[in-house]
């Protein structure tokens, strides 16, 4: 990438002393324990694409305490008919895949449809990336300025690009990352915390064991059927988002910070924003990339009421499918109106 850091350059993606640290081995017992609670609710539906596998922690892709231990199958409720039939119906329509997770940290109501299949994560994984280099900045890493070249920028960069004479902060390439969706912004991101080896370990140290991280942008959006690579599941992508904005996983001022880039997001009007009553607070991201694939990942909270966690992923079967926000928003609908 080339970039570099005026000062205290930072690629391992520990925290400085003074900062609040959490045993790796803790958070990750804690959030083997949050996926247990996310999946509860969670089973899959048959669509194109062929049957889907079970959506419970049983399936080889949830993370489980120890390689054999899993949720019991008797805590796994099925959900409605007509939900499983609404998106079923969603699918066929579009010849789409659509994976759902939505969970009301408030009554615990919860449901999944292919809840434990692999889809492709495209920008939505900026939430990660986001939450990695808040973990490993104390505030005042966060005004850090990070230079970087013209050779850095990527196709769609519309904060870094009028910035490469100047750099941008450390806090900014974050905001950069989640209200724009810049790209270039999550690269620089990924290089200080040490690479896509370093978003995995910070993933790892939340307890997920099945996120895929392989690449970068724009690479990582070629979201190839079958391709492990650049990956997660509805049910990961709910727990992982419900530990960084809900949780501990992240300082009270780090949750604070992405929490509002999320709420500012300019990606998300069409998605799960259109499927939700206007006067709800969403703090959401969404991706979009290669087989029609148009994901959002986000946070609602309606007035009066605890916040629902929802993940709707989406993809097609062919290379030059279009993303389709309508079917994104619809599943929202879908879910909610389940959740009641």
């Amino acid at each position: 990438m080339g970039a570099t850091r005026t000062t205290g350059a930072r690629t391992t993606g520990v925290r400085k002393a003074g900062v609040r640290t959490v045993a790796v081995g803790t958070v990750a017992v804690g959030m083997v324990a949050l996926t247990a609670v996310l999946l509860t609710g969670c089973t899959a539906g048959d669509g194109p694409g062929g049957p889907a596998s079970a959506g419970s922690a049983t399936s080889a892709d949830a993370p489980t305490a120890t390689p054999t231990a899993a949720v019991p199958t008797a805590t796994v409720p099925i959900i409605d008919g007509t939900t499983r039939q609404a998106f079923a119906d969603l699918e066929r329509r579009d010849g789409a895949r659509v994976g759902v997770v939505a969970v009301d940290t408030g009554t615990g109501r919860s449901l999944g449809y292919r809840a434990d299949e692999r889809f492709a994560f495209a920008s939505t994984n900026k939430v990660q990336i986001a939450a990695a280099a808040l973990a490993a900045s104390s505030p005042a890493d966060l005004d850090e300025v990070v230079h970087y070249d013209r050779g850095d920028l990527l196709s769609h960069a519309p904060v870094t690009t009028p910035a490469v004479d100047t750099g941008l902060t450390v806090r900014q390439l974050v905001d950069a990352a989640i209200r724009q969706s810049d790209n270039t912004a999550a690269n620089l991101l990924v290089e200080r915390v040490g690479g896509v080896a370093g978003v995995t370990r910070w993933l790892r140290g939340l307890g997920d064991t099945t996120t895929d991280v392989s690449r970068t942008e724009p690479d990582l959006n070629t979201a190839l059927p079958g391709d492990r690579r650049d990956t997660t599941t509805p049910a990961q992508s709910a727990a992982d988002l419900r530990a960084v904005l809900l949780g501990d996983a992240l300082d009270a001022d780090d949750r604070s910070l992405l929490r509002d880039a999320m709420l500012g997001t300019t990606t998300g009007a069409t998605t799960i924003r259109a499927g939700v009553d206007p006067s709800w607070t969403v703090a959401d991201k969404t991706g979009t990339a290669s087989y029609g694939v148009r994901n959002d990942v986000a946070v609602v909270t309606p007035p009066g009421r605890d916040p629902i966690v929802l993940v709707v992923m989406t993809a097609h079967g062919s290379a030059d499918a279009e993303p389709s926000d309508t079917l994104v928003a619809e599943a929202t609908r879908i879910a909610i109106a389940h959740l009641g």
